[in-house]
């Protein structure tokens, strides 16, 4: 009974985190002058964690949160799976919105949490991670 008590917390937890995570990106990215558009956009084929607009630009941006970086930094799970996600799923909201830029951007923003007390120990932005 106990190991299954634990599986329950552990998505509690993670989704947790990533909220933290989430709420910190979008202060950072407000502070830096971006307009936010939409959290968590959902379709059946994908998710986008923040759709911003950044002067001209449509940007979608992914946050990866973590407590440690004992399995690699934040951005290193940002694989080329996910990204193709973010890019479908991004094109996708984008001809949903034609009232908006045609320039498109992927973003990442790499945060990492204290373990106990959820301050900030590091945020990295990484613009324009597919490059084009």
């Amino acid at each position: 009974m106990r190991p299954a008590l634990l599986k329950q917390n552990l998505p509690q937890s993670k989704n947790k985190t990533g909220a933290i995570g989430e709420s910190i990106a979008v202060a950072y990215l407000i502070h830096h002058k971006f307009q936010i558009l939409e959290r968590n956009f959902k379709i059946r084929y994908g998710e986008i964690d923040i759709v911003a607009l950044d002067k001209s630009t449509l940007v979608f941006v992914e946050v990866k949160t973590r407590r440690n970086d004992v399995y690699g930094s934040p951005e290193s799970s940002v694989n080329s799976y996910k990204l193709r996600e973010v890019i479908r799923t991004g094109y996708l909201y984008a001809a949903r919105h034609p009232e908006y830029p045609k320039s498109l951007r992927v973003d990442v923003i790499a945060i990492l949490l204290h373990p106990t007390d959820n301050s900030l120990i590091s945020l990295r932005y990484i613009k324009n991670v597919t490059g084009g």
